[in-house]
């Protein structure tokens, strides 16, 4: 069986998304494509070796005869298109985040199970092997009760124009840094965890940047079975050299990564070392939604986790604005 795939958004997210495709032609083909600037249509459609052009998503969806939907709009736009999508029977890949309110998370989540389409929230952090290897690891008890976790994801945004165009405005974003970049180590911290979370307090910068939200995020996550969560995020800078991708404290040992490598010492000091080979997180996300499709299996996350998510981080910013800890259960 091959998928037909419709694109959603042309802009410069969907160029991994359409090389990750391009790898798996038995599998998957990217059909037809929307986007309101032509050309980003057109230079899409070229890359796939060809594709129906549409400017209008709703058209695509209604007419292209595709199977699936990838949407890699600007944030403000997901849920318009997730629910079109979801309301055709079409199974959906989603660029993160799911959405930018819980409004728009609720009318998801009964859409998507009014329908029964598959929805894959692209979490593609998720595929790097050691965090598979780490996911496993605390699941099986080798560290015991986790007492705490850590994750991080901060570079050196240079901005994509004075204002840094969509994502400057809070409207369009949902938020700043922390729900664009910030999204990924929040849904790694919310997959490594042992229980889901329950409270949240942060504190939020703008050093550099030139943008209405925050350029830099710290979060602290309090999961239901005590254990607490810490989040580092930012474009201001590149994080020091000894800052890991994933780290977790517990009673029997620790484990941490920088990514690639993956570290885990007993309690007793003995260190266990595995290294993974390096691997390309977004081809292998489109390539394991197509498998949930043909297969019919659950992604790693779908928009129940994608709400989690969201609401870790929409809780952040009620922390910041009330100057407080804020429980979920109230979001």
């Amino acid at each position: 069986m091959t998928v037909n795939v419709g694109l959603i958004g042309c802009g410069g997210i969907s160029n991994p998304h359409v090389r990750g495709y391009l790898e798996i032609p038995d599998k998957a083909k990217v059909t037809a494509v929307a986007d309101v600037v032509e050309a980003n249509a057109r230079a899409r459609a070229e890359q796939v070796g060809g594709a129906q052009i549409f400017s209008d998503y709703r058209e695509l969806i209604a007419t292209a005869g595709v199977d699936a939907v990838d949407i890699c709009l600007p944030h403000h736009l997901h849920a318009d298109a997730i629910i079109a999508a979801a309301e055709a029977g079409k199974h959906i890949l989603c660029e993160k985040p799911l959405c930018i309110s819980t409004e728009e998370a609720d009318k998801i989540t009964k859409v998507v199970q009014d329908t029964g389409v598959t929805l894959m929230c692209a979490h593609n952090q998720l595929f790097m092997p050691p965090v598979a290897k780490a996911r496993e690891l605390i699941q099986s008890g080798a560290l015991g009760k986790v007492y705490e976790l850590r994750t991080t994801d901060s570079f050196f945004n240079r901005g994509l124009h004075a204002d840094m165009g969509w994502r400057g405005s809070l409207e369009t974003a949902g938020g700043g840094e922390l729900i664009d970049t910030g999204y990924h180590p929040t849904y790694l911290l919310l997959h490594l965890a042992t229980a889901e979370p329950v409270e949240v307090v942060a504190m939020t910068s703008r050093h550099r940047l030139t943008m209405e939200g925050e350029d830099s995020a710290q979060v602290l996550v309090r999961f239901a079975d005590g254990s607490v969560g810490n989040i580092v995020t930012s474009w201001a800078y590149i994080p020091s050299s000894n800052t890991e991708k994933f780290s977790v404290v517990g009673e029997h040992g620790t484990l941490w990564s920088d990514g690639r490598t993956l570290y885990h010492r007993t309690i007793d000091g003995q260190l266990t070392t595995v290294e993974f080979p390096e691997v390309n997180t977004i081809k292998a996300e489109v390539a394991d939604f197509i498998s949930c499709i043909t297969e019919g299996r659950r992604p790693l996350n779908t928009e129940v986790e994608g709400v989690h998510v969201l609401k870790v981080i929409l809780g952040a910013y009620a922390s910041v604005r009330e100057k407080r800890v804020i429980s979920l259960a109230d979001l």
